[in-house]
């Protein structure tokens, strides 16, 4: 009898946390991809354990990016094509969106408006000067870098690009953490803002530094390479997730809060700055 009960119960409790792990993955893929992906639930407490998955989701996008990239570079197709299908395929798998919270950002800082107008600016569906600026320059400056290591060779081309899409996704745990407000009472902002735990967002973003300090350590070409490789990994992601903190401390300062704009202009600054460092550890280490 004793034995039966405790069965059912565990059961009860391996599908209830099963369930909610389905849920958040779902929720993760649904809101940070274009996968025909449906969510059941639409909660916070869904919310919070969606986005620590979202490296996941950099991994999985990152992945098809730098297949098709690498192939394309391996055809002798050019660095700078493969370069350019990296960068296009990771803005088609999120429809552009995460572009365009950084073009609407970039116009609402450069408004130099009281908030509530920055904010009206943001939400406005045009693009402004300063909007088409950063957004310009954050892709010449993506497919420059991801250019120089194609360059390099393959290995460092199409890890390039996994690095910055995880990095990318990770840089979302900060800019979901318990403490940071959303600058609105509704959206995708006021949804996510605030629902990831400190301990836990940490972890996962630690594991993910070391999952791709030990890939890093794999691709090098000779085994002298392999600690400084592992070590410029480590550097770009901390990097990315630097200059993403950055924008947040200001954009909350800033607006109040976060949106999901922000969320998005955290993503492609987080991709920039760690592809930058990359290339340049990746270049020093023949």
């Amino acid at each position: 009898m004793f034995h039966a009960r405790f069965t059912a119960r565990f059961k009860a409790r391996f599908t209830a946390r099963f369930n909610a792990a389905l849920d958040a993955l779902r929720f993760s893929f649904g809101t940070l991809s274009v996968l025909p992906v449906r969510v059941n639930r639409w909660d916070r407490p869904t919310a919070g354990r969606a986005i620590l998955l979202a490296p996941l989701v950099g991994l999985v996008l990152g992945g098809v990016a730098a297949a098709l990239a690498t192939a394309l570079a391996w055809a002798h197709a050019g660095p700078l094509l493969a370069a350019v299908a990296g960068v296009s395929v990771l803005a088609a798998a999120t429809r552009g969106l995460h572009l365009d919270g950084l073009a609407d950002v970039a116009d609402g800082l450069g408004s130099n408006r009281p908030p509530e107008a920055a904010l009206k600016i943001m939400k406005a569906s045009d693009i402004g000067p300063f909007g088409v600026l950063v957004l310009l320059l954050t892709l010449l400056a993506q497919v420059a870098a991801l250019a120089r290591c194609f360059e390099l060779g393959l290995a460092d081309g199409a890890f390039g690009v996994l690095l910055a899409a995880v990095t990318a996704r990770t840089a979302l745990l900060r800019g979901c953490q318990v403490g940071v407000p959303s600058a609105r009472p509704d959206g995708l902002g006021a949804m996510v803002a605030g629902t990831v735990p400190r301990r836990q967002g940490a972890s996962v973003a630690a594991l993910t530094l070391a999952a791709l300090g030990l890939v890093a350590y794999g691709i090098a070409r000779t085994g002298d390479n392999r600690l400084p490789l592992a070590l410029g990994a480590g550097l770009a992601v901390v990097a990315g997730l630097a200059v993403a903190s950055l924008l947040l401390t200001h954009c909350v300062r800033r607006f109040g809060g976060i949106t999901g704009d922000v969320l998005g202009a955290m993503v492609e600054s987080a991709a920039t700055g760690t592809l930058i460092v990359w290339v340049l550890f990746a270049a020093a280490t023949p």
